[in-house]
């Protein structure tokens, strides 16, 4: 704690927190407005330019990333702005789409911001919120808001926001929620330190009831089987029985005589059947419902039917310490999934077919002689590096690009010089997403790999940085030009 403050009366102190919430919104602001001045001084056309045919086929383009009238920005400043930042492009250029847009598109908006008298996230979400606007309609939006933005509490505001984008182009709204209605889709979010996972599915009405019933059906069923569990708990298990389908068939043929959960109508106008005794009618109407009623030898037969095949099939990538493999508690990390106990990871096998891959020795450094990378060498290095090696990159998917960090050299066939052999493998192999790839290649970064799953790259205006295991981190210019300087074979790691 600051030893000075506890010399402040509480007058003070209220006064200085209040100083201190302006202070932060205004360093939010001159966040802003260097973006906006970065974009400035890289808002020409490069396609335009002598070498606009080259700035063209390597994608340096000018792009608008903000709303209609908001002036375009080259590509390639992105990425090196990202860097200085410390922050990733994307979140990079969503910030410098919202400055632009409240510049350009929301003026009252931006003008009660910069004096520090709203908070700045809250206008940024009102510039996103409007970016589809034409530039002609958003006025509408930014007259309301800047009116309330500094009085009213940040829902009222977004209320008033989302009300006002409607009102401003009706029809663009009408097209947007048919867009919207295209837009469905099943999405899966972080794996928690707990070893679960958030669903979320956005999809017709009738499809979600029916999902909605599936699940209640077999929460009915399994629930003698865990009566210690919630409603809610009960559910989400039955919701996992829908990714084992074969399972599921099984659980529902056995119990295919459930009741209906609804008694069916008594015909009011049908006359009682003279043969039955005064007990059989009571017997009819305990039978299950047609819409559960199969015939015995179908059931039967259903019954016999192997459903391994249908079993889905998956590959889990897990990473263990050998300690693990001799009674020692150790923690493994599953690809896509994060860490998870060994108790948890074999709960989670539990049931399947499981067949072990050989482990990969990832000690072993391999060359080749060809440009390409070979599965084996790909899955060498995701397996070393972790994913993409652009600094403070968040992807570790398997899906991107391998770069040789050194530019591969091609030799000249026409002068009947062959490529130097050897030039990739794993100690000249970098994962790179195809955007980071295309600015190392294009935008005038330089790279190299100083050792397994290390590397040090080099912006065109001098920022460097180290990506390792640990993360990425600030070095000097120099210290970056003398690793990459270093003679071939030569790994310099600075302490």
């Amino acid at each position: 704690m600051n030893s000075d403050l506890l010399d402040l009366d509480a007058k003070a102190l209220l006064a200085a927190a209040t100083e201190a919430e302006r202070a932060s919104r205004l360093a939010e602001v001159a966040k802003l407005e260097l973006l906006s001045a970065w974009a400035a001084i890289h808002s020409t056309d490069p396609t335009e330019g002598p070498d606009g045919y080259i700035a063209r086929r390597v994608g340096n383009v000018l792009r608008q990333v903000g709303g209609d009238g908001t002036p375009g920005v080259q590509d390639f400043c992105l990425g090196e702005i990202a860097l200085a930042r410390g922050a990733g492009v994307t979140a990079t250029s969503n910030m410098l789409a919202d400055v632009l847009d409240l510049e350009h598109r929301l003026p009252l908006t931006w003008a009660v911001t910069r004096r520090g008298e709203c908070e700045v996230w809250l206008a940024r979400k009102v510039a996103k919120l409007s970016r589809h606007l034409p530039a002609d309609r958003v006025h509408v939006v930014d007259t309301a808001v800047s009116r309330m933005i500094a009085s009213e509490a940040p829902g009222r505001v977004l209320q008033v926001a989302e009300a006002k984008v409607i009102e401003a182009d009706p029809a663009l709204h009408e097209e947007r929620c048919e867009a919207e209605r295209r837009r469905r889709y099943i999405g899966l979010g972080r794996t928690d330190e707990y070893g679960l996972r958030t669903l979320i599915a956005k999809l017709e009405a009738g499809d979600a009831v029916a999902v909605d019933a599936t699940v209640h059906r077999v929460a009915d069923i399994i629930e003698p089987l865990h009566p210690d569990a919630s409603p809610d708990e009960l559910r989400a298990i039955a919701f996992g029985w829908l990714a084992r389908p074969a399972e599921l068939f099984m659980l529902l043929l056995e119990h295919t005589d459930s009741e209906p959960d609804v008694e069916p109508e008594p015909d009011s106008y049908s006359e009682p059947d003279p043969d039955l005794g005064p007990d059989d009618d009571c017997k009819e109407s305990s039978m299950p419902a047609r819409a559960y009623a199969f015939p015995a030898d179908l059931l039967d037969a259903l019954r016999d039917i192997d459903l391994t095949p249908l079993a889905p099939k998956v590959v889990l990538h897990v990473h263990l310490h050998e300690a693990a493999l001799h009674g020692t508690d150790a923690v493994a990390r599953v690809e896509g999934l994060g860490p998870v106990s060994l108790a948890r990871l074999m709960e989670m096998l539990r049931g399947s077919v499981v067949r072990v891959q050989p482990v990969k020795d990832l000690s072993h450094r391999v060359r080749y002689t060809a440009y390409e990378h070979p599965e084996s060498l790909r899955d060498q290095v995701h397996l070393v590096t972790g994913g993409d090696y652009w600094p403070w990159a968040t992807s570790t998917s398997r899906s991107v690009d391998l770069d040789h960090p050194i530019p591969y050299d091609h030799g000249a066939p026409n002068d009947g010089r062959d490529p130097p052999p050897g030039q990739t493998g794993s100690h000249n192999s970098g994962p790179l997403g195809r955007r980071h790839h295309r600015w190392k290649t294009h935008a005038g970064y330089t790279a190299r790999q100083c050792g397994e799953g290390r590397y040090v790259l080099l912006s065109p205006h001098g920022l460097a940085f180290l990506i390792d295991h640990t993360g990425t981190h600030p070095v000097h210019p120099e210290k970056a030009r003398m690793i990459i300087d270093a003679p071939a074979g030569v790994d310099i790691y600075p302490a």
